[in-house]
């Protein structure tokens, strides 16, 4: 396993397993205990996926049958906007997450959206990680122009901001604005998020076939080579495995290029946050009592 470090001196896997969009608490435990089988000590989850309470059930269930440490373990997970209100209930958002994993503290917690009060959010963030609740604070989905006015203005600097990035939307502003910050870009849908068919791209198809690698795991090492965690999704056992395969070749300077030639821009972006609709959907949007 490759780690990075973040700017509070914590190291995180370079490569994790994500949790989005599997709801049902069965299918979250059985896959992500199978990727703790496999190897993945990053697991990203959130507030909004339903799923944390799973997560903490694989987690337990792979250190009890010894397979890792709770220490050897980084576990994600984000507030989701309708706890951004106020300084208080990001607080108690952080709590709730906490709570509901089983868990005795989260490694990294992020501000899902740049929406409601995110800079009151952040205050009640900063308390939980410096009580300890969580190891390192973060946040989610802040393009350049977002992070460049947040980082200039809280007090602890977030360590990771995790945004999509794959060969359609290589973001490289983005990429160029956090390492001016010392934040890690995290990389959601690295994969495309089930969009742009890749997996028939003839380029992406010869290169991999070059490697005797599979386009996916092209599209990972991709992004891995720029510095990007990665934190690809499945719930198929195989495919968990071959997702973490990829520390056994390397792309060259010109497949590099060749690969982000692929970028479309926003316009290959899977989630529109500019758009009125997606933002009313966000605050509206409530997933507990």
């Amino acid at each position: 396993m490759e780690y990075v470090t973040l700017n509070n001196g914590i190291k995180m896997p370079i490569i994790g397993f994500g949790v989005f969009q599997v709801p049902d608490k069965g299918q979250c435990q059985e896959a992500t205990y199978q990727a703790i089988k496999a190897g993945y000590r990053l697991i990203d989850t959130a507030a909004s996926y339903t799923n944390e309470d799973a997560v903490g059930k694989a987690v337990k269930q792979a250190i009890d049958e010894g397979i890792c440490t709770r220490e050897d373990l980084f576990i994600t997970s984000k507030l989701w906007v309708q706890d951004m209100e106020n300084e208080e209930t990001a607080y108690q958002g952080v709590v709730a997450s906490v709570k509901k994993s089983g868990l005795e503290y989260i490694d990294l917690y992020l501000l899902h959206q740049a929406m409601k009060d995110y800079f009151a959010a952040w205050r009640g963030m900063e308390k939980a990680y410096e009580e300890g609740l969580v190891k390192a604070i973060g946040v989610s989905n802040f393009y350049p122009n977002i992070l460049t006015n947040f980082c200039e203005t809280v007090r602890i600097q977030p360590v990771v901001n995790q945004v999509e990035l794959h060969p359609y939307f290589t973001q490289e502003l983005a990429l160029k604005t956090m390492k001016e910050y010392d934040v890690v870009p995290e990389a959601w849908a690295p994969l495309g998020g089930g969009r742009y068919n890749p997996f028939e791209n003839d380029m992406l198809l010869a290169i991999a076939q070059k490697y005797h690698k599979t386009v996916g795991q092209v599209l990972l090492r991709w992004n891995i080579q720029r510095g990007v965690v990665v934190i690809p999704k499945s719930t198929h056992i195989e495919r968990i495995q071959e997702n973490i395969d990829v520390f056994d070749f390397e792309l060259n300077d010109e497949e590099m290029k060749k690969i982000a030639s692929l970028d479309m821009g926003y316009n290959g972006s899977r989630a529109k946050h500019f758009e009125p609709d997606f933002v009313r959907m966000c605050v509206t949007r409530k997933i507990h009592d």
